[in-house]
């Protein structure tokens, strides 16, 4: 209830602002909030060209653009209207996102959910599931006391979490959104979400990286010297996001912390981060750079290879449930696309809202406010400058990507800033798109405190990150 009041308090508030800069001639149009593009030119007057002076004409007549850029100016001449435009649009408008959520989201989201949906049907019909979860039951019953143990649940909350971990998105969001499925078997109120859905979204949010692949690959394109410099602060301040949220919401949960198997679980995580951060440190710029790039895939196309070499090695079991491996596949993949066509809607109406939000100006409002805030406490101007990222980032991943690339180019990929940006961007989550996209898929409409913890772990994790680089850079 809490999330659709949010939305909807966030879509009244931009349509007004618009409204109100339109009829108190603020603003000259705002066909681009419904119609417009990413970095379109904002039209903010327009003039008859032989208003404009003789050099002005001359230079608009003569471009093959019919266009000339003047200080923070862009002139567009279009049949003798000039077009004077200042700045660009923050994200697209209303249609555009309607049409690219469909095309670039969606369409390649339910690609990932069809084929990782049917690697799962494999892992569930061969019988591999209810083995991993028997394995992995000592600890997530620590964890999710009310998931039963050896509940295939477990198997595939841990594959989302590895997934994760190695920094593969594509993949951990199928393995997600099964998780949650199969929690939602076992919840008494379907209408609300249980405490183990709960603690898996905050865990998930949280979003233990070993490998930011992503990042590196946007600093490399930003000719940073050492494209993985910051990894480690990544590792680390995902490392205590993780580690708040599990505190969090167990104390809420009244989870009991003091077990053998959850404390040697989260020492062996402490120790396989340190032994490959070790190796790594090691490594010269290319060899690192290879190995990131490669142990990520090299592990996921394992786990394929595993679960579809086990699943041959039962497919008598297969034959005699009246299936056989393609068959099974293509169930999980279906189930997979009905899935994609479930969540379709909340992705929808929340890309629509951060649309009116971004290209409102709001959002850019609320930014100045905060940063001068910081300013005025004594907040070092490079952390503020970093700050759009990380306000930015639980609401859009594209528009805090944006915001990080653009901060690399103006400050430079090797300043605090540009270090500190791709560390907001690393360890944060993109919180309520995950909530919608999880939650939307099991028709959850209660999600009692998950926002709420979510958004603090996130504020955790943006402290981190500030003390972190502070230590570092």
């Amino acid at each position: 209830m809490a999330l659709s009041r949010f939305w909807l308090s966030i879509i009244i508030v931009s349509i007004a602002y618009i409204l109100a800069l339109l009829f108190s001639g603020a603003s000259y149009s705002i066909d681009f909030v419904v119609n417009g593009k990413k970095d379109d030119p904002l039209i903010k007057k327009e003039v008859y060209l032989n208003k404009l002076s003789p050099f002005l004409q001359d230079t608009l007549q003569k471009a093959k653009d019919h266009r000339y850029a003047k200080a923070d100016s862009l002139f567009i001449l279009d049949n003798k209207i000039v077009k004077i435009a200042v700045g660009k649009q923050a994200t697209d408008g209303i249609l555009p996102t309607a049409k690219n959520t469909i095309f670039d989201l969606l369409l390649p989201l339910i690609a990932y959910l069809s084929f990782f949906s049917g690697i799962l049907q494999l892992l569930i019909d061969s019988g591999a599931s209810e083995k991993l979860a028997a394995f992995l039951s000592p600890v997530f019953i620590k964890i999710f006391p009310e998931v039963p143990a050896n509940h295939p649940s477990i198997s595939y909350m841990m594959l989302n979490f590895a997934a994760n971990f190695l920094g593969l998105d594509s993949a951990a969001t199928p393995f997600g959104l099964k998780a949650m499925e199969s929690l939602q078997e076992i919840n008494v109120d379907k209408d609300k979400a249980s405490n183990s859905q709960i603690m898996f979204m905050c865990l998930h949010a949280a979003g233990l990286t070993l490998i930011p692949t992503s990042i590196i690959g946007y600093r490399a394109a930003q000719n940073a010297q050492n494209p993985a410099d910051v990894m480690l602060p990544c590792i680390i301040t995902s490392f205590v996001g993780t580690v708040a949220a599990l505190i969090i919401v167990g104390v809420r949960q009244r989870i009991n912390f003091k077990s053998t198997a959850l404390l040697l679980s989260l020492s062996s995580i402490v120790a396989i981060i340190a032994a490959l951060l070790v190796y790594i440190t090691r490594l010269d710029l290319i060899a690192k750079n290879h190995f990131t790039n490669n142990i990520s895939n090299v592990i996921l196309l394992g786990i394929i290879l595993s679960i579809v070499v086990y699943s041959f090695t039962k497919e008598k079991y297969f034959e005699t449930n009246g299936k056989n491996i393609f068959s099974s596949f293509v169930d999980g993949a279906y189930n997979g696309l009905k899935t994609g066509k479930t969540i379709f809607p909340y992705i929808l109406g929340m890309l629509v809202a951060i649309s009116l939000f971004r290209n409102s100006g709001v959002f850019e409002i609320i930014t100045s406010y905060i940063g001068k805030l910081f300013l005025a406490i004594g907040v070092q101007k490079p952390i503020v400058d970093a700050l759009p990222i990380a306000i930015l980032r639980p609401f859009n991943a594209a528009g805090s990507r944006g915001f990080l690339i653009d901060a690399m180019r103006t400050y430079g990929a090797d300043s605090f800033t540009g270090r500190l940006s791709s560390v907001f961007q690393c360890a944060a989550e993109t919180t309520f798109y995950v909530i919608a996209v999880y939650f939307g898929s099991i028709k959850i409409k209660n999600t009692r405190y998950t926002l709420s913890t979510m958004l603090l772990v996130d504020l955790i994790c943006v402290l981190a990150a500030i003390f972190i680089c502070l230590l570092f850079f």
